[in-house]
């Protein structure tokens, strides 16, 4: 958005509507429980994207991680462990699978007998039904391994919590926290506004309302002296769809309207403007009354 801005001496009867800026303000809560190590900001601070500003206090769940991991690496133990018994078991039954197919053929030439054949048939029975239990252990202790992997991605994600990151780039209004106090999930920390960009909140008529749409520029008046305005470019950016009563504490166009649609007027900001800082717009090459 183009930012312009002009001078023009005072005259309500060219504003076509009234209000005060606002700002799209965040609060910042506590994603974990614990004592706040540190919340690196005053109100007035201009905060960036993504900064860490804070840390709760996060020394049980770092001792809870290593537990967890000693608890993985003792479930790798294993695992290497029944591994190793897998492939004993495997030799086995290779070595067993030679032998019966020499006595098969000794048995056909009748040079082996019948009990050595179920001997080896047994033996081989045996030596596949230990493989097959093995494998059913080494696929329970994945399945074990598994399930600590998952303790350990969750144990980071709460440690990740524990940082406070800053979500906006902008100026923080209010400090809620202080260090060295003990905070709960969900406890706001601090509120930061965005004041790149400001929204003028007025209200029109109904009957105004035809005047104007979202996306349409506008000129938006602030005080410059006593006696003259400055003028800079806005584009409303929403138009309430329902009506509401009158605000006691806004000024309308019209003298005595009861219902009056809430607009919201995005300008950039120069520098100038404040949150709370009143403004009127008025519409582009509107004639100015003498």
């Amino acid at each position: 958005m183009l930012f312009l801005s002009a001078s023009c001496s005072k005259n309500n009867e060219q504003s076509d509507a009234y209000g005060n800026f606002e700002a799209k303000e965040v609060s910042v809560s506590s994603m974990s429980n614990g004592q706040l190590l540190y919340l690196n900001m005053n109100e007035g601070d201009q905060l960036k994207l993504n900064e860490v500003v804070g840390l709760v206090d996060s020394t049980e769940l770092y001792l809870k991680k290593l537990q967890v991991l000693s608890q993985h690496e003792a479930v790798l133990t294993k695992l290497n462990s029944i591994n190793a018994q897998l492939r004993v078991h495997q030799q086995q039954l290779d070595n067993i699978l030679i032998d019966k197919n020499r006595i098969e053929m000794l048995f056909k030439d009748g040079a082996a007998t019948l009990k050595q054949m179920d001997d080896i048939n047994g033996a081989f029975s045996l030596a596949k039904k230990q493989i097959e239990a093995t494998r059913s252990q080494t696929e329970s202790i994945h399945a074990e391994a598994k399930a600590v992997l998952s303790q350990v991605n969750q144990l980071n994600e709460q440690l990740r919590k524990c940082f406070i990151i800053n979500p906006i780039e902008g100026i923080v209004l209010t400090k809620f926290a202080m260090s060295g106090e003990v905070v709960t999930f969900g406890k706001s920390l601090y509120k930061i506004a965005d004041v790149s960009e400001l929204d003028l909140k007025v209200y029109v008529s109904g009957l105004q309302l035809v005047n104007f749409s979202v996306g349409q520029e506008v000129d938006v008046l602030i005080d410059k002296t006593k006696t003259e305005n400055k003028i800079l470019k806005g584009i409303i950016s929403w138009i309430s769809s329902s009506a509401e009563f009158t605000p006691k504490t806004i000024q309308t166009k019209e003298e005595r309207v009861d219902l009056v649609y809430a607009m919201k007027v995005t300008v950039v900001n120069d520098g100038n403007l404040k949150i709370g800082m009143p403004g009127e717009i008025r519409i582009i090459n509107k004639p100015f009354k003498n």
